[in-house]
């Protein structure tokens, strides 16, 4: 599947190299403490992409890789620092500010590693199995934007002039503490939500 798949991408403009070799993901997992799900690490099997926003896991230095994976991390934390988000599931918001940062690195540090796949789309290390959404990240702005690797990338390589209103389907798998509407309730509390879920509306 992934070998058509990865050819229509080229058509669309972006720059494959050769896929990673089992020894390479090993290392990468190992290295940056996640798993690959299968389906990403069958797709990067058959072709790593290079072309900008693209993590480059074969050559891109260590520092840069590790800013990518923090991105989620460090969006939370500036959002509790800055604009006061806190989840009641949380637990009571800690007097200083230290303390609050604190519990958020534990609960990230718990949670499924988010994997940035495309500049600030990221894909959940956990389950690991094919099928876990895609999600644009911008600090608590969090919002589904594939139902899973194969329909995230369709929508943003292939079929992004004719996207228009993006229906979703009446379920999509649900992942430890990234709970998507509940962030956006949170953080949409006092206005208008950017993402309406049973209408699938992207930004």
């Amino acid at each position: 599947m992934w070998l058509d798949f990865i050819h229509l991408l080229k058509e669309h403009g972006v720059v494959f190299d050769k896929g990673l070799s089992d020894g390479e993901t090993d290392r990468i997992e190992l290295e940056f403490g996640f798993r690959f799900p299968s389906d990403l690490r069958e797709f990067l099997k058959v072709g790593l992409p290079i072309s900008d926003g693209f993590p480059d896991w074969r050559r891109e230095s260590t520092a840069s890789l590790r800013e990518r994976l923090a991105t989620a991390l460090e969006g939370i934390l500036f959002d509790v620092e800055h604009n006061g988000f806190w989840l009641d599931e949380w637990g009571k918001r800690p007097a200083t500010l230290a303390e609050a940062q604190k519990i958020v690195r534990q609960l990230v540090a718990a949670a499924p590693v988010l994997i940035p796949v495309y500049r600030h789309r990221m894909i959940p290390d956990r389950p690991n199995i094919a099928g876990n959404p895609v999600f644009s990240v911008h600090q608590t702005d969090i919002i589904y934007y594939g139902v899973d690797l194969r329909d995230y990338l369709i929508h943003e390589f292939l079929a992004k002039k004719d996207l228009g209103i993006w229906p979703l389907p009446q379920k999509i798998r649900a992942i430890e503490f990234w709970d998507i509407e509940r962030f956006l309730s949170v953080r949409w509390s006092g206005g208008v939500a950017v993402f309406d879920n049973r209408k699938g509306v992207l930004p």
